[in-house]
């Protein structure tokens, strides 16, 4: 039986949820839709990760405005995905911070990406029409870089290749609360289409390195005790680590990639079938997990014309 294209079948609205895990820190979640931080300081505020388009990011400024006065003067990309990046023109007069490996990645490859997430996930583009275009960060930065909201510091990190080459987290030190991006999953799949995966545990050990008390993920519920932190980032490591196994296994064993993708369904979907974004992911997350096992090191840029013929080969009947 033929599945409908990606997430185009997923038209029910999300209960969206603001959650305090910590003074003057918030989660911005939505069931499994992608999530913002916020984070309020002395004299500012910061939010992490815009929306995916200026309307939609409207609704997380505001959540802001019922908890502050302050103004919204950063906007942290925690990488470049347009879910995450394209409402930005919301957040007027702030500036926008990104890793330099998250700017080249725009430069290279964002309006691909632009345009094939927009066919993926049309609920999540609601009110397309406004967005005027690629963002563009005004600031970035090579490893690390610490913002301050008066006297509250926000210590932004890149730790290492993951959900992309340019992620970064923001950290809390006053608070030791993490805002993870898609580093982390809680109860969703992870998307892998631009991953590396024989980078992202170790990715997750220098996170867990910072001694998390709560976290705010890319995807799922706010993790507001540092049990619940231990077994999100635990969560995470399964998945990316199981689906890399099985793509490797089955380059070892000659297999095709309709046979790699049959062959991850067996090991994954005990597992992780549940899991919000699940079904959407599986073909794109193998597919990159068979390239990177057979030494294709850098991810294939998606296209919304490779997307459709992917998913054709692999959730055709």
């Amino acid at each position: 039986m033929s599945k409908g294209f990606a997430s185009s079948n997923d038209t029910a609205e999300k209960k969206v949820s603001f959650d305090q895990i910590g003074s003057g820190l918030y989660g911005f979640t939505a069931e499994g839709d992608p999530n913002s931080g916020v984070i309020v300081g002395d004299n500012a505020v910061m939010v992490i990760d815009a929306q995916a388009t200026p309307v939609m990011a409207h609704e997380v400024i505001e959540r802001v405005h019922k908890v502050t006065d302050k103004p919204i003067k950063y906007l942290l990309l925690t990488h470049y995905h347009a879910v995450r990046v394209l409402g930005a023109s919301a957040y007027a007069g702030a500036e926008i911070l990104a890793s330099d490996a998250t700017l080249g990645l725009i430069a290279e490859r964002g309006q691909q990406d632009m345009d094939s997430e927009i066919g993926r996930f049309p609920r999540l583009f609601r009110a397309v029409e406004s967005i005027p275009g690629l963002t563009w960060p005004t600031i970035t930065f090579p490893q690390q870089m610490s913002v301050w909201l008066g006297r509250r510091e926000v210590r932004i990190m890149h730790i290492g290749r993951a959900h992309t080459a340019g992620d970064v987290l923001a950290f809390v030190p006053d608070a030791g609360v993490v805002f993870s991006g898609d580093l982390v999953e809680y109860q969703s799949a992870c998307y892998c289409g631009d991953a590396h995966f024989a980078d992202w545990p170790t990715t997750l050990d220098h996170l867990t390195e910072l001694r998390p008390k709560a976290l705010v993920p890319g995807r799922g519920a706010a993790l507001a005790q540092a049990d619940k932190v231990a077994e999100g980032i635990a969560m995470t490591r399964d998945f990316v680590s199981t689906l890399f196994a099985s793509a490797r296994d089955s380059v070892a064993k000659g297999r095709s990639l309709k046979e790699a993708f049959d062959a991850a369904r067996e090991v994954m979907d005990p597992k992780f079938a549940s899991f919000a974004i699940y079904e959407h992911c599986l073909p794109f997350n193998v597919s990159r997990a068979y390239d990177e096992a057979r030494g294709i090191e850098r991810p294939v840029i998606w296209t919304a014309e490779r997307d459709r013929e992917m998913w054709a080969a692999l959730q055709g009947a």
